[in-house]
């Protein structure tokens, strides 16, 4: 506070730096009073308050961790091991081996991935009947306000005992 008091830039009008000085002393006060912040800067110094600004505090850890010297050599290793990463893409996207390893489908289940519209068509009618469901062929009507939800049968509201 005596620090923040000296180098207050409305105590010192003429001298830019003491209002740089405030700033830092300022910046340093709010650090030193968020918990989060100060652990961070505890542990990682103003490197780890940096990274905090930039990728949010919740994932320092997390940048500390994977720039760690043991993290490049595993990510490297799994690198080379893979082809650069080639197998990983192979086996995810491809089914491994251009489909070598694919699994088989099961005997008697042929798919068919080119069917002809006709033939659509025919299985699309085929269903329908099979199901007994009818499409609906009617576009909805127009609603108002004034549109009677209930017939112009008595309406009764049951108040009477």
């Amino acid at each position: 506070r005596k620090l923040a008091l000296k180098y207050h830039p409305d105590k010192n009008p003429d001298n830019p730096e003491a209002a740089e000085k405030f700033k830092e002393i300022n910046n340093a006060h709010a650090t030193l009073t968020d918990l989060p912040k100060r652990n961070i800067y505890d542990k990682y110094g103003s490197l780890g308050l940096y990274v905090a600004e930039q990728f949010g505090e919740e994932n320092v850890n997390t940048y500390f961790m994977l720039s760690s010297w043991w993290a490049k050599v595993l990510f490297a290793v799994c690198g080379l091991l893979t082809g650069c990463y080639l197998c990983c893409c192979l086996c995810c996207c491809f089914n491994c081996c251009c489909g070598k390893c694919k699994p088989k489908a099961p005997e008697g289940e042929e798919h068919e991935f080119c069917v002809s519209p006709e033939d659509l068509e025919e299985q699309i009618k085929n269903d329908m009947e099979r199901d007994g469901d009818t499409p609906i062929v009617l576009q909805p009507t127009n609603s108002t306000e004034k549109t009677q939800l209930i017939g112009d049968s008595h309406r009764s509201y049951h108040t009477d005992s």
